[in-house]
C-alpha cells in the first residue's frame, strides 16, 4: 500500500513538473490572425513580372497557413485606398500607382506609420514618372541600367547586425532575376541602410546587356519609413533559393514587427 502511495505521489510530481515546464514553453501561439496584409500586383504587366507575381502570391499565401495573418490579394489598389489603415503592411509586386488619388493615399498611409514591402519594378521610375515624393520615399533616384537576360547572381550581405540579414550567410547565390541599378545610388542617402549588394565578383554582369562596374545595392530600407525594397522579381524561377526565400520572409516579418501599434509577434 505504501509503495502504491509513493508511486502515485511520484506521478503527481512528474505531472506538476511537466505543467510547470509547459508554462515556460518558448513559443507564442496565436489565438487569432496577428495582422492584416494587402498584396497588390498588375496582371497586365509584362509576362515575366506577372510570372513572379503569381508565384509570390503563392509564397505569401503559404505564410498564412494556420491563419497566422489575413492576406488580401488585389489587382485594383484604388478600391482599397479609402481604408488602407485597415492593413498593417502593403506588399507591392512589380506595381506602383499612376493615378494621383492613389499616390496621395499611399503617401498619407506611409507618413502615418504604414508598412511596405516592395519588389523589383515597384521602384522603377524615370523622367516621365513625375512623382518626386516617391524618390524621397525609396531613397534612390531614377532607373539607370540593368543587366540582361535574367540570371543567378552572387550577393553580398552588407551587415549581419540587422534583423533582416542576421541569419543569412555573408555571401549567397540568388535565384535568376533582372537587377536594376539606380541614379542616384541609395547608398549615398544618409537615411538609407543598404542590407544586400550585388557582388563585384559578378562583373561583367549580363549576356546581352552587360554592366561592367559600379556599386549595386539590391536590398535596402529607408529609416524614415517602415519599408523595405527588394530588387528581385523577374521570371518564374524566383523562389528556388532557400536563402533568398529566407531573406523575403525576414524582410516581411521585420516590417510587420515595427508596427507603431506594437509588435504583433509578441502578442
Amino acid at each position: 500500500m505504501k509503495k502504491l502511495l509513493w508511486l502515485l505521489l511520484g506521478l503527481m510530481f512528474k505531472i506538476s513538473a511537466s505543467a510547470q515546464d509547459f508554462e515556460n514553453y518558448p513559443a507564442k501561439y496565436a489565438q487569432a490572425p496577428r495582422f492584416n496584409a494587402l498584396l497588390v500586383y498588375d496582371p497586365t504587366a509584362e509576362e515575366a513580372h506577372v510570372q513572379f507575381d503569381e508565384q509570390a502570391v503563392s509564397f505569401f499565401h503559404k505564410l498564412t497557413y494556420g491563419e497566422g495573418y489575413n492576406l488580401t490579394v488585389t489587382t485594383d489598389f484604388g478600391a482599397y485606398c479609402s481604408h488602407l489603415s485597415d492593413y498593417d503592411v502593403l506588399i507591392w509586386l512589380n506595381y506602383s500607382p499612376r493615378a494621383e488619388a492613389e499616390r496621395t493615399a499611399f503617401q498619407r498611409y506611409m507618413e502615418n506609420g504604414g508598412g511596405w514591402v516592395g519588389f523589383h519594378a515597384t521602384a522603377y521610375n524615370d523622367k516621365d514618372t513625375h512623382w518626386p515624393w516617391y524618390n524621397t520615399f525609396l531613397g534612390c533616384g531614377i532607373f539607370l541600367a540593368n543587366q540582361w537576360p535574367p540570371q543567378c547572381a552572387l550577393l553580398t550581405v552588407d551587415t549581419q547586425e540587422h534583423a533582416v540579414t542576421r541569419n543569412l550567410p555573408k555571401e549567397f547565390v540568388a535565384a535568376p532575376s533582372e537587377y536594376y541599378m539606380w541614379y542616384e545610388n541609395p547608398r549615398k542617402n544618409p537615411d538609407v541602410d543598404v542590407l544586400v549588394t550585388l557582388s563585384e565578383k559578378n562583373y561583367p554582369f549580363g549576356i546581352k546587356d552587360v554592366i561592367t562596374y559600379g556599386d549595386f545595392p539590391v536590398v535596402w530600407t529607408n529609416r524614415n519609413y517602415r519599408m523595405i525594397y527588394l530588387n528581385m522579381g523577374h521570371g518564374d524561377e524566383s523562389f528556388i533559393s532557400p536563402t533568398e526565400n529566407l531573406l523575403f520572409t525576414n524582410a516581411f516579418r521585420w516590417v510587420v514587427s515595427r508596427d507603431p501599434k506594437g509588435d504583433p509577434f509578441l502578442k
